[in-house]
């Protein structure tokens, strides 16, 4: 046996079926070797963007090991944003890479380099393969890191002569996983339970490791008891929705501007914050700290660089967030008297009030806007979830024209089946969405794009074409960097808050997505209508191939 079949025997132990990969001359022994190998899947990517995001969304959907193989020096360097949004998401990500001959390595040869140094900042364990005999136990190494809590990106460095190297009598144990499920002390367990009996506004922020975490039943059936609103983290680092969008205490994303983030936490006395990040911003807006300094904080997270990294917990509880959220709702249960339960059933009919009329307001924006043309975001959005089913997934990568319109609209029913933007490395979100329909075959999965993002990833198409991946791709196409334009008002700046922009209109020539999927083989559609757009959409969800449809939108 050689190296490369040591790795794939390895990977094979670990159940992993899908290898994203896009070779070159390093990693010939790597795809010479999968000829016969029909255990696994190779998926091939003709750019590394939309190729990493695709082992990035597999990871994300299935909870398991993404595998992704790039070349060397180059393919690692178009991969290094992906890289990134996997870093910030905590994603099991495993990436590989084939390195210079060693025989050539003194004379410099074409394309070798310290790969180790620069993916180290961005992975929790980046290793270049120096003996072949190594090989089983670095893959081993590799795996069990990467889903190991707190969950993250790693990569292995594998030379080309040693993937060819023979090695005798190896140790081809599969990966050995830890339960990553561990609870926090019963003491902070049940002190959390008594300030949060004690508070009279408490609330909930809950993050994406809620959903990775499989604890949305834990995170609503506590927010019922206690009468409390659910956060979510911004728009800008919300990644996966930790509850489905249309329950009563749902309360949505807090603001990416940290004053309001302080004006919207304020009213809370206690808020427990659970497999959240706080707070990831994106642009100063003065000094306003997000966190209200006389809130009393509960953190609870697997993670313990989460806990209490910038704004300090008055009880941090390190322990997964499924098993803290179920025993502090136990000791909830177990202390709550009759008057609490009163006040918290207040707090939601209050709650459902506001929501209702939110609604209502909602509705008659949406009815307002209906005729404009170019469509509105909210007609375009309206449109395209009219005939989405229960059980679709969403990936969303169009942060300037959503503007949470989606959770106000309720969709998707499944909290689990929403994917959002965490890294803000453009590109991944059409990747993403391929990875995702891999990892759940039987489900429909929408992609929605603003047209900044969908440039930097659009060769995924050809992927999704070349192996039939029904995915619908929406472009919501307002012909610019949106979110720049936004960005200038918020910092004040002069000539871009009275309209003046250069380098952010994406005109003279627009894009033409449709010629351009058209190109890479994806059927598609230029959509200017809403009744079209519900129907382009109804017929790709049911559709075996993909189609990407191009909507203008207001500019």
């Amino acid at each position: 046996m050689n190296g490369i079949e040591a790795l794939l025997e390895v990977l094979a132990a670990h159940g992993v079926r899908y290898i994203f990969g896009n070779p070159g001359s390093t990693e010939l022994p790597f795809n010479e070797a999968l000829v016969d190998d029909d255990r696994f899947s190779y998926i091939l990517g003709v750019h590394e963007v939309p190729l990493v995001a695709m082992a990035d969304g597999y990871a994300l959907a299935s909870g398991d090991l993404g595998v992704a193989c790039v070349h060397i020096c180059c393919g690692l360097g178009n991969s290094m944003g992906m890289l990134y949004n996997a870093h910030i998401e905590g994603s099991p990500l495993l990436l590989l890479a084939g390195q210079q001959d060693r025989r050539l390595r003194f004379g410099e040869p074409v394309l070798a380099g310290d790969m180790i140094s620069v993916t180290r900042p961005w992975t929790k364990w980046a290793c270049e393969v120096e003996r072949v005999q190594d090989v089983p136990a670095a893959v081993r190494r590799a795996v069990q890191t990467a889903l190991t809590p707190p969950t993250g990106p790693v990569f292995l460095s594998l030379p080309v002569d040693l993937q060819r190297e023979t090695l005798e009598a190896p140790d081809l144990a599969a990966p050995r996983v830890p339960d990553r499920r561990f609870r926090p002390p019963a003491s902070a367990v049940r002190q959390a339970a008594a300030l949060l009996l004690q508070a009279t506004r408490p609330a909930i922020l809950a993050g994406s490791r809620v959903t990775e975490a499989g604890a949305s039943a834990a995170l609503t059936g506590l927010a019922e008891r206690l009468g409390a609103p659910v956060y979510t983290e911004s728009t800008a680092a919300q990644g996966r929705r930790p509850m489905r969008a249309n329950h009563p205490l749902y309360a949505g994303p807090v603001s990416m501007w940290a004053p309001d983030i302080n004006a919207t936490l304020s009213p809370h006395d206690v808020l427990l914050a659970v497999g959240a990040d706080l707070f990831r911003l994106y642009i100063h807006c003065g000094d306003t700290a997000p966190m209200p300094p006389d809130t009393c904080l509960i953190h609870l997270d697997a993670d313990p660089q989460a806990i209490g990294r910038i704004y300090p917990a008055n009880l941090g509880m390190l322990g997964d967030p499924r098993a803290g959220l179920e025993e502090i709702a136990a000791a909830v249960e177990a202390s709550i008297t009759p008057a609490y339960a009163r006040q918290a059933q207040a707090r939601r009919d209050d709650l459902e009030q506001r929501r209702t009329a939110v609604r209502a307001e909602f509705a008659a924006t949406l009815s307002a806007e209906r005729e404009r043309r170019p469509m509105s975001l909210l007609t375009c959005l309206a449109a395209l979830c009219r005939p989405l089913p229960d059980d679709v997934a969403i990936v969303e990568e169009a942060i300037s024209t959503h503007h949470s319109s989606l959770e106000r609209l309720g969709v998707p029913m499944d909290p689990a089946a929403y994917f959002a933007h965490r890294g803000w490395a453009l590109g991944w979100g059409l990747g993403c969405a391929v990875g995702v329909k891999l990892a759940w075959p039987e489900r429909p999965v929408a992609a929605l794009l603003g047209d900044g993002s969908a440039l930097f990833g659009i060769q995924g198409l050809w992927t999704a074409a070349h192996y039939r991946l029904p995915v619908v791709f929406v472009i919501t196409n307002n012909a610019q960097y949106g979110i720049l334009k936004m960005g200038g008002r918020v910092m004040g700046l002069p000539r871009m808050s009275a309209g003046q922009h250069v380098g952010i209109d994406l005109v003279e020539p627009e894009v033409d997505f449709v010629a351009v999927a058209q190109g890479l083989g994806v059927e598609a559609y230029r959509i200017t209508e809403p009744d079209e757009l519900t129907d382009r959409m109804a017929e790709g969800l049911q559709g075996d191939r993909p189609v990407l449809l191009d909507v203008s939108i207001e500019r």
